[in-house]
């Protein structure tokens, strides 16, 4: 039996799509959150095999959730199930390891499919929000942010690169760090290799 934990801020849908997963046969709803700080807390105490997270609630949104299952290594797949196709949400989801990010419009099968999905080790993302979102047309990257990934493609330091942009050094390590997080990477390069694949820059 697949245990699953659910976190919604709004009760009627976090009512409802507990009923709809709890029809399935292997699966188990073992707990329901309204707010992140009390998800956060029982996904820790109940250890499910799967949390599902909604972003916007109160006190943690769901990508802090998922961000600190992530840190505290916590064998739990995170799918994040969200009305938002945005590229920033996207990008930190994807940062924060999650396992699935799936739209609320998605039909529940789809959702429990998911589920299934993750649990044999696959990444699950809406093809929707994928071709919304990584496309020349929804840059997360701000003008600055731009600006400082084509000083990397140069080669330059962070400190060149700050003397380059008129910037503190600080500064501009807080923007390669946004970029590494908006991209879901992890070094300037595989930051680069994204901007340049999606003609970003």
């Amino acid at each position: 039996m697949t245990t699953i934990f659910l976190a919604e801020d709004q009760k009627l849908l976090n009512t409802a799509l507990a009923t709809l997963l709890g029809l399935e046969d292997d699966l188990e709803v073992i707990g329901t959150a309204t707010n992140g700080e009390t998800a956060l807390a029982s996904i820790i105490t109940k250890n499910p095999d799967v949390a599902i997270l909604d972003i916007e609630m109160p006190d943690l949104s769901g990508l802090d959730v998922a961000q600190q299952i992530h840190l505290l290594k916590l064998p739990i797949k995170v799918i994040i199930l969200t009305t938002f196709a945005n590229a920033e949400y996207f990008a930190q989801a994807v940062a924060a390891k999650v396992n699935g990010y799936l739209l609320k419009d998605n039909p529940t099968d789809q959702l429990v499919k998911a589920i299934h999905e993750v649990l044999d080790g696959k990444t699950i993302f809406s093809p929707e929000l994928v071709s919304t979102i990584i496309s020349a047309e929804q840059n997360p990257l701000t003008k600055r942010e731009l600006d400082v990934l084509r000083e990397i493609k140069t080669g330059k330091s962070s400190k060149e690169i700050a003397k380059a942009v008129f910037l503190s050094e600080g500064t501009v390590r807080n923007y390669i760090s946004s970029i590494l997080s908006k991209t879901g990477t992890s070094s300037r390069i595989e930051a680069l290799n994204v901007a340049e694949k999606n003609k970003w820059i």
